[in-house]
């Protein structure tokens, strides 16, 4: 299985999450909300990306 998508996918979630750490105060209050949840999701969907590639790498063939 190639991973590439899911490799990029994580990079922009956590770079999604920092920029929006580092630039709180210059984003607009009625944006920064719709786009913290936005974050938030994407960070889930990450670490649940994440965790499903470790468990494949350990047992990649369940049959």
């Amino acid at each position: 299985m190639n991973y590439t998508a899911i490799v990029i996918f994580i990079i922009l979630a956590f770079v999604q999450g920092f920029v929006l750490i580092t630039y709180k105060d210059t984003i607009p209050k009625p944006l920064k909300r719709w786009l913290a949840i936005f974050a938030i999701v994407m960070l889930l969907v990450a670490f649940g990306l994440m965790i499903y590639g470790f468990l494949m790498a350990a047992n990649p063939n369940p049959s």
